[in-house]
């Protein structure tokens, strides 16, 4: 898997405006971030029309910002320290390379 690291969420929300048709598979967003946090960084891109499956991690596992990330359409919320094979598995479904996963459509 090849991943690309943005500094902050403005920064990457910047970068898909500039390049609408950039390729995008799967973002992966800490809560905690500076500037946006993850769930502003996931409503802003719901609400200019891009889908893509998100993965949250957090240090702070609150069960509102659980529940507020997962109805907004995040495939799921990991607490730090995570499990790596399970943040394999679950970057493999957002993927679809386990035949079973995501099934959003992506809109440039």
């Amino acid at each position: 898997m090849d991943a690309d690291t943005f500094t902050s969420g403005r920064q990457f929300l910047e970068l898909i405006e500039a390049m609408p048709s950039l390729p995008v598979d799967c973002i992966v967003l800490d809560v905690q971030m500076p500037g946006l946090n993850g769930l502003q960084v996931q409503e802003r891109l719901a609400r200019t029309g891009h889908q893509y499956p998100v993965i949250f991690i957090t240090a702070h596992d609150d069960s509102a910002l659980r529940e507020q990330a997962l109805a907004a359409g995040a495939l799921a919320f990991l607490r730090k320290p995570f499990d790596e094979e399970l943040l394999i598995r679950i970057l493999n479904i957002a993927l679809n390379r386990d035949g079973r996963g995501y099934e959003g459509e992506k809109k440039r």
